[in-house]
């Protein structure tokens, strides 16, 4: 027990011949008051009007609030873990245990899969203290105790961690059915089917489950989301619906028998489990406007490459064919050109040929109208010789020479001139070493 020691501190003591009279001195003073009205606010005012109603002074107040504040805990404590008990499920057989549902009994159906073992255990206290068989039998009641049994399975179920999920796994009332045409109609595709999904995703070993998302979820999450529930790893096992077998040692073939029996019904629920899921998923997909959006986008991309390639191997086809038509011009006006440069050098080459031919004719003209170099009739003798030594100059002669020796020599009439240009012409071709000195009698 705690002790408490007195401790006395006296007040020191005040100077000697000290007074307030003639000592104290004001150092300030006081305003004058100011009357003023304060009114109440929020919860305050509501507080005011309270009292001034009920006519309460502040202290009575306080004690009638603080007693309804407890009394409303209360009541929100027991709404919480209660509901209201239809009269059917009160007497029910409590042999029929397997068949009722034990969220209810104990008044947790809002809560089900989602209670905690701390509700449990209160909810259970509350309808035991209401129907413990010794307390209505005290209250006169003549009610069996069949509810009670009931009580006491769904407490022993839902506190056992392996047969409350047994349980869970075949509790349709925790079950989300799926929207309705005219529920789609109103609007709310997403949020009907995302609440679904999310009754179903409890049941996956694989956590955290993907949400159903928004029409503006990205393409990436939703068909993650639409993957994960068509490989859906689900813990349901559907043992709880398993048919009683028998314990004792004496009937074992019966005991294997059931034990079959029960193994194939759970795998038959399992793969039908397993299609309804896959339905869900499949009329969610043929709903979905996202999955829509993505196949014509995914279309309309295909389509865009199948058009650029196209266009490529045109636009290469097309490439090739000019790049064929061009080599093919090239090698038709290459081919013209050469046909034309060699009928021009023939023509240039038969044209140098008649020059040739004209000149030749000029030089031999010029010594024609020279008479030969001889005055009178000249003889044959002269003749020949005088053209064998023009065809012996002409012969040491190019086309370029005999067409400048012609150009001397046209137009020259006078016998003396025309010797002359052609002595000038053998005196050049001796001195080129062309022709010997003395080579060329007559024109030189």
């Amino acid at each position: 027990m705690a002790t408490h020691t007195q401790v006395s501190l006296p007040l020191p003591f005040l100077p000697e011949g000290w007074s307030a009279e003639k000592d104290f001195k004001a150092i300030g003073s006081l305003t004058a008051a100011t009357q003023r009205s304060i009114e109440p606010v929020g919860p305050h005012f509501l507080a005011h009007a309270r009292r001034a109603r009920h006519k309460r002074t502040f202290s009575e107040d306080d004690r009638i609030q603080a007693q309804e504040n407890v009394k409303k805990v209360e009541d929100d404590d027991a709404g919480e873990i209660s509901e209201p008990e239809d009269p059917m499920m009160l007497s029910r057989d409590a042999k029929d245990w397997k068949s009722q549902d034990h969220y209810a009994v104990l008044g947790l159906s809002k809560h089900r899969f989602r209670a905690t073992e701390e509700q449990i255990k209160r909810a259970h206290r509350k309808k035991v203290l209401r129907h413990h068989p010794d307390k209505k039998a005290a209250a006169g009641s003549t009610e069996d105790d069949s509810f009670f049994k009931c009580i006491q399975k769904a407490t022993e179920i839902l506190l056992d961690p392996v047969k409350r999920r047994q349980y869970d796994s075949v509790d349709e009332h925790a079950d989300v059915e799926p929207p309705t045409k005219k529920q789609l109609k109103e609007g709310k595709f997403y949020k009907l089917w995302s609440n679904v999904f999310k009754a179903e995703g409890r049941f996956s070993r694989v956590q955290p489950v993907p949400k159903f998302g928004d029409e503006n979820s990205a393409q990436e999450d939703v068909e993650n989301f639409y993957n994960f529930f068509y490989n859906f790893d689900s813990w349901r096992s559907f043992e709880y619906q398993d048919e009683d077998v028998p314990d004792d040692n004496e009937n074992r073939d019966q005991k294997r028998h059931m034990e079959r029996k029960n193994n194939n019904a759970r795998k038959k629920k399992k793969n039908e489990d397993v299609a309804r899921l896959r339905k869900l998923v499949d009329d969610a997909m043929a709903g979905d406007e996202r999955i829509k959006k993505f196949r014509q986008a995914a279309s309309a991309n295909k389509n865009k490459k199948r058009l650029e390639k196209e266009a490529a191997e045109k636009k290469a086809i097309e490439d090739a064919k000019a790049a064929k038509e061009a080599e093919a011009k090239a090698a038709k006006e290459a081919e013209e050109k050469a046909k034309a440069e060699k009928e021009s050098g023939k023509k240039a080459k038969e044209a140098a040929k008649t020059a040739v031919k004209k000149n030749r004719r000029v030089l031999k003209g010029s010594v024609k109208d020279a008479n030969y170099f001889v005055s009178g009739d000249a003889p044959a003798s002269a003749i020949d010789s005088v053209l064998n030594d023009v065809e012996l100059v002409q012969g040491k002669l190019d086309a370029e020479e005999t067409a400048a020796l012609a150009g001397k020599l046209n137009g020259l009439k006078i016998a003396d001139e025309i010797k002359g240009v052609w002595s000038g012409e053998v005196k050049r071709l001796i001195g080129a070493g062309k022709i010997k000195d003395g080579e060329v009698k007559t024109l030189a």
